[in-house]
C-alpha cells in the first residue's frame, strides 16, 4: 500500500463511504467511541455513517438506551454503545482522574465533597428519575456545595467518570442525567488485557490505517498498554510500513474505493479527531484553518476523495438551511457538484432543503 491509498481506505473503514451497519448503536460500537462535545454535530457524525438516517433516528437511540454520552476517554465527551460504557470507564478513566489532582485542589474539592455529591445524586435520581444539568447544579447549591468557578462541571465530570451518573435522553432539548446503574443494563466485564485488546481491535478496524501514536492519542492509554492491546488484537489486523511508518488496519479490509466522493463532516468528527498524525488527509499548511486561533474548536470540514479541502457552516432559516463553504483552493465543476450532493444528504438528515452558498 502507498500513502496515497490511506484516505480512501479510512473513508471506507470509518463507514463514511461505505455504510455497513443498520443501526446507530452498531455504528458507534464499530468505531469504539465517537467524539461528542458538540452534540448536534455528533448526531450528524453518526448519521452520515448510517444510510437514510435522520436526526430523530439517532436521538431515538438515546431514548432507547442503546447509545449513551459520557466522558470515557481523555476527559472528553463521547458517544459509546451502551454495552461498552462500563468497561471503557473502568479501563480509561482512572488515569484521567489521577491526572486531574491539581485541578481538584485548585477547585477546593476533595474525596469528602465528591462522596456527598454522589449521595445527593443517587437520592435525587434513583427510581428512574432524570434531572437536567441545571437541576443537578441547583441540587448541589441547595445543599451548600458551591458550583462556582467550574466546580459544578467538574463534579458532574468526575462522578460520570466514576460510573455514578451518565447522560440520559434529552428533554425539550435539555440534556439530562440518570444513574448509570439504572440507565444501562450490566453486561459481562472484561479483564484488563481483554479490554485493551478489544479497544485496540475496535480502533484499528474502524480507523485504520493508523499508527500506534494515533491509538495512544485517541485512547489516552500509556504506550505500553497500547502495545499490549495491539498484540492481543494482532490476529485481526494487518501491519505494513508505509513511508517509513508502521500502520495497522483491519485484516479483512477490502481495497480502497477509487470512486470520486465528497462529504460534509461535522466539527470534531473522528475522521480528523481520531488521529494524532492527520497529514495523510490534511495538508499541514491548512491545519490552522481547521482550528482557527488554535482554540481547540474544530470547524466542520469539506472532504473530497478523502482529503480535507475546506470548511463549511450552516445557517438555519424557517424553511431551509444555507450551507456556506470556504475552500483552500478552487474546486473543479465536478467537485462542486459532488459537494452539492453531499449537502442534499445533510438536508435530508436535518429535514430541511439545503442551499449551498
Amino acid at each position: 500500500m502507498s500513502s496515497t491509498e490511506i484516505p480512501s481506505l479510512r473513508l471506507q473503514q470509518q463507514q463514511i463511504s461505505s455504510n455497513r451497519y443498520p443501526t446507530p448503536a452498531e455504528v458507534v460500537a464499530a468505531l469504539g467511541a465517537m467524539q461528542a462535545q458538540d452534540y448536534t454535530g455528533a448526531l450528524w457524525s453518526v448519521g452520515l455513517r448510517l444510510s437514510g438516517s435522520t436526526e430523530s433516528v439517532i436521538e431515538k437511540a438515546f431514548a432507547e438506551r442503546t447509545i449513551v454520552r459520557t466522558w470515557p476517554m481523555r476527559g472528553t465527551l463521547h458517544f459509546v454503545a451502551a454495552p461498552d460504557v462500563r468497561w471503557m470507564l473502568q479501563l480509561l478513566t482512572p488515569r484521567i482522574i489521577a491526572g486531574s489532582a491539581s485541578r481538584v485542589r485548585n477547585l477546593e474539592l476533595d474525596a469528602t465533597i465528591f462522596a456527598r455529591c454522589e449521595k445527593l445524586f443517587i437520592r435525587a435520581l434513583e427510581g428512574g428519575r432524570q434531572l437536567t444539568r441545571e437541576a443537578m447544579l441547583e441540587l448541589l447549591e441547595a445543599n451548600k456545595i458551591s458550583t462556582a468557578s467550574q466546580r459544578g462541571y467538574h463534579i458532574l465530570w468526575r462522578l460520570a467518570q466514576e460510573g455514578v451518573i451518565v447522560f440520559a435522553a434529552r428533554s425539550d432539548k435539555s440534556h439530562t442525567f440518570a444513574l448509570l446503574e439504572e440507565w444501562v443494563a450490566p453486561v459481562k466485564k472484561f479483564e484488563r488485557d481483554e479490554a485493551l485488546t478489544e479497544l485496540a481491535r475496535r480502533y484499528f478496524t474502524s480507523h485504520g490505517p493508523a499508527l500506534l501514536s494515533d491509538f495512544v492519542g485517541w485512547s489516552g492509554l500509556k504506550v505500553g498498554d497500547a502495545r499490549v492491546g495491539i498484540e492481543g488484537a494482532s490476529a485481526q489486523l494487518l501491519r505494513e510500513k508505509i513511508a517509513g511508518k508502521d500502520f495497522w488496519w483491519a485484516a479483512d479490509a477490502v481495497g480502497p474505493d477509487a470512486t470520486a466522493s465528497a462529504y460534509l463532516l461535522p466539527g470534531f468528527d473522528e475522521y480528523l479527531l481520531g488521529y494524532k498524525d492527520r497529514s495523510a488527509v490534511l495538508e499541514a499548511k491548512y491545519a490552522p484553518r481547521i482550528v482557527p486561533g488554535a482554540n481547540g474548536v474544530f470547524l466542520p470540514t469539506v472532504v473530497i476523495n478523502g482529503w480535507v479541502v475546506g470548511t463549511w457552516k450552516r445557517a438555519l432559516k424557517k424553511k431551509t438551511a444555507v450551507i456556506t463553504t470556504h475552500y483552500f483552493k478552487p474546486l473543479k465543476k465536478s467537485e462542486r457538484e459532488a459537494v452539492e450532493q453531499a449537502a442534499e444528504r445533510y438536508g435530508q438528515f436535518i429535514g430541511l432543503p439545503v442551499a449551498v452558498d
